[in-house]
């Protein structure tokens, strides 16, 4: 089965119209050294049913995460998703919509972030969340912006335990933003020592750390701000059900990969970026903060508070050059929490540590492995050796 989109007419009359005679003639300009003088090697066009029948015996060859356990972990997740979550993220209205630029005319989209941005924030204990970022080591760079613009600063900290792909992504963009990222000893010794100057902008600490152990995040963060530095929690929202919140810890700013909260593991994206801060650095939050107003008639509506890129305000005052968030996802995140409510995200966390903990006895006991860590103080991730 071919498709051809010129008939012969349409090609006479191109040609027609170019004063040329034939297609030879509209490519004599290339040598003749490089032209193709055969028919191209390729098979004979199938027909739907062919072609259908073909997909599909190739993708049976694949192994999905209904036959597999998926080990990933790092931010990637296979929780079960409840078909309500697509069902509702997916209507028309809501799947096909771009970040909106014109928020009159994007008020359920609006509406929606708006409550994106509301749950994120009783979720971290910290004042303000945007309409969402690229993912978490995204989230992570974003942050260290707000902390070196907010301190004057361009020392970043990072405790060992944090994942290696965040600090690897930070560290290329903080090359281009002349910021210096260092990263401590792991594990972190309880009570130090950490050497943290009057030059340090920031103190990254990941609560439960890339190996499922629980920080001394307390105490980093109280040693951070003793010298008037920022801190930043990368946390997993799943854990935030039954864990302190980055607001109880003491962090001044939380990011996370949101990819667990609703959305599949999509061959590795698109995935959610989550930010959130106190508000003294709500002026230097990234990307769009949805805000509920009333319009002239009273009545209830939502719009762009704040949005904070160069294509919105002058170029020197932006604080960064994010492009859009990540709105499909964000959607389904909040259908997601607002399925589970607060009781059954506490629910879904102490079932993580159970299983995770069932998992690291079994392991222990059966094999010679030992735990890396302090014990079983760890969540839903666990690292043996």
């Amino acid at each position: 089965m071919q498709f051809a989109p010129h008939t012969d007419d349409d090609v006479r009359a191109m040609l027609e119209a170019c004063g040329l005679e034939s297609l030879d003639d509209l490519f004599s300009h290339i040598p003749p050294a490089v032209r193709l003088d055969r028919e191209l090697a390729i098979p004979e066009g199938l027909s739907e049913m062919e072609l259908v029948t073909e997909l599909r015996r190739l993708a049976g060859r694949n192994r999905h995460m209904d036959d597999l356990v998926c080990f990933a972990g790092g931010g990637a997740y296979d929780h079960y998703v409840p078909s309500v979550v697509w069902a509702m993220a997916g209507r028309s209205e809501l799947y096909t919509s771009y970040t909106p630029y014109q928020p009159e005319l994007s008020q359920g989209v609006l509406q929606a972030l708006f409550e994106y941005q509301s749950m994120i924030c009783a979720l971290t204990g910290l004042d303000v969340s945007n309409a969402s970022l690229y993912d978490g080591p995204t989230s992570l760079v974003e942050a260290a912006h707000m902390a070196t613009g907010a301190t004057g600063r361009s020392r970043v900290v990072i405790a060992g335990g944090v994942d290696p792909r965040y600090v690897r992504t930070l560290r290329t963009f903080g090359a281009g933003e002349h910021f210096a990222v260092e990263l401590l000893p792991y594990p972190n010794p309880p009570g130090g020592p950490w050497e943290l100057g009057e030059d340090v902008a920031a103190v990254v600490v990941q609560y439960p750390s890339f190996f499922g152990v629980l920080e001394p995040a307390r105490e980093l963060f109280a040693a951070a701000h003793a010298v008037g530095a920022r801190t930043v929690q990368v946390c997993d929202p799943m854990s935030l059900g039954i864990l302190a919140s980055p607001g109880e810890l003491g962090a001044d700013i939380a990011v996370a990969e949101g990819q667990p909260l609703g959305n599949h593991l999509n061959y590795g994206g698109p995935y959610l970026g989550i930010i959130a801060s106190r508000a003294q650095d709500l002026r230097r939050m990234p990307g769009r903060i949805v805000g509920e107003t009333v319009d002239v008639d009273g009545r209830r509506g939502f719009v762009l508070t704040l949005q904070a890129r160069e294509q919105h305000i002058r170029r020197e005052k932006a604080t960064s050059n994010i492009c859009t968030n990540q709105t499909l996802m964000a959607v389904a995140a909040t259908v997601y929490l607002a399925w589970l409510g607060p009781g059954g995200l506490e629910e879904l966390g102490r079932q993580c540590m159970a299983k995770a903990l069932d998992a690291a006895v079994r392991i222990t006991d059966r094999t010679s492995a030992d735990l890396i860590g302090p014990g079983y103080a760890f969540f839903q991730e666990l690292a043996v050796s």
